[in-house]
């Protein structure tokens, strides 16, 4: 086995509501991008990681679809996935309560009982998928 580590970083200065912070990634695709308590509870603009999670999830579950879509004889035209991450707060604190993925997939010749089969498959097995402890929903359509 082969282990494949990409890196993400923060930076945060300052308390919890009046402080701010940014995230990058190794790659630059994010340099310093701002984040903070306004654009994670507020919808200022800004990123927070919720959304990331999200970002990351639903362009894990599109590649694993793809590659479980090939190994079933079959090459998707496209594959448009969305993460709704929810955030929630209990007595412990906050959590990822639960992911919701929805995907619209166009590809020939694939019958819709064969293509939940797969996309519930890929849910189980995405990568992203195995690191949550939340409930993932999925609603994956054809189109």
């Amino acid at each position: 086995m082969v282990d494949i580590i990409k890196k993400g970083s923060a930076h945060w200065e300052g308390s919890i509501k009046e402080g701010k912070g940014t995230i990058s990634t190794e790659s630059g695709a994010l340099s310093q991008q701002p984040y903070g308590f306004n654009t994670r509870f507020e919808d200022k603009v800004g990123t927070n990681p919720e959304e990331i999670i999200g970002a990351a999830h639903s362009a894990c579950f599109s590649m694993a679809l793809s590659l479980q879509l090939g190994e079933a004889g079959f090459t998707a035209d496209a594959i448009d996935t969305e993460a709704a991450v929810t955030l929630s707060k209990d007595e412990k604190g906050f959590f990822i309560r639960q992911v919701h993925l929805t995907s619209h997939v166009k590809v020939k010749d694939l019958d819709d009982g064969t293509f939940q089969k797969i996309a519930t498959a890929t849910k189980e097995g995405c990568p992203v998928s195995r690191l949550f402890n939340a409930e993932i929903l999925l609603d994956a359509k054809l189109v």
